[in-house]
């Protein structure tokens, strides 16, 4: 098959992600409360009406939603790590966002790993009220104009397999960020 093959289904992009919340306060207080993100609208789950259904704007238009009952308890415990299973979501932060995260993390309650530097972004984890892993991410470059994070980085990705190195860092992203800009001769 090739990559333009006409049986493949192409995607352009996430639409939506749905989490199974607890009661819909506990919901609300995190996604909107901690993370900034509007309630937009709520419904029934119109496969389960016992079930409300909760949809949360993440900032880029998009929607996170939730599924809550008011019979369904919090439960804190971390969500099992196997295989089939969600590790975490990243979510994108500004530098100045990133930078206070942590400590507002904590002042709501909320521990994390701190901020780790993974080459070509920072990244701090952390836990919602029901075990789930959350990533902030915030990228270490912006693109040149006409391009995405994603264009830059597979050509730092060839740029870093080039130069025999383990990950992308610093100076594989300026080398892909020149050659895109027509600055490099």
């Amino acid at each position: 098959m090739t990559s333009n093959d006409p049986v493949r289904i192409q995607t352009q992009g996430v639409h939506h992600i749905t989490f199974m919340g607890a009661d819909r306060q506990t919901s609300v207080d995190f996604w909107q409360g901690v993370l900034g993100m509007p309630l937009v609208f709520e419904q029934p789950n119109l496969d389960d009406d016992t079930q409300n259904h909760l949809y949360f704007d993440p900032g880029d238009g998009r929607l996170i939603t939730v599924f809550t009952s008011e019979t369904w308890k919090k439960d804190s415990r971390p969500t099992p790590l196997k295989a089939g299973s969600l590790h975490h979501l990243a979510f994108i932060v500004s530098r100045a966002t990133y930078t206070q995260a942590a400590a507002r993390l904590k002042t709501r309650g909320f521990d994390s790993s701190g901020e780790i530097d993974r080459g070509f972004m920072d990244s701090l984890y952390f836990r919602d009220p029901l075990g789930h892993i959350f990533e902030l991410a915030c990228y270490k470059f912006d693109p040149p104009h006409g391009f995405t994070h994603a264009d830059v980085l597979a050509r730092a990705h060839k740029i870093r397999v080039a130069a025999g190195a383990k990950n992308i860092a610093d100076p594989h992203l300026a080398d892909a960020i020149a050659e895109m800009s027509g600055l490099r001769s």
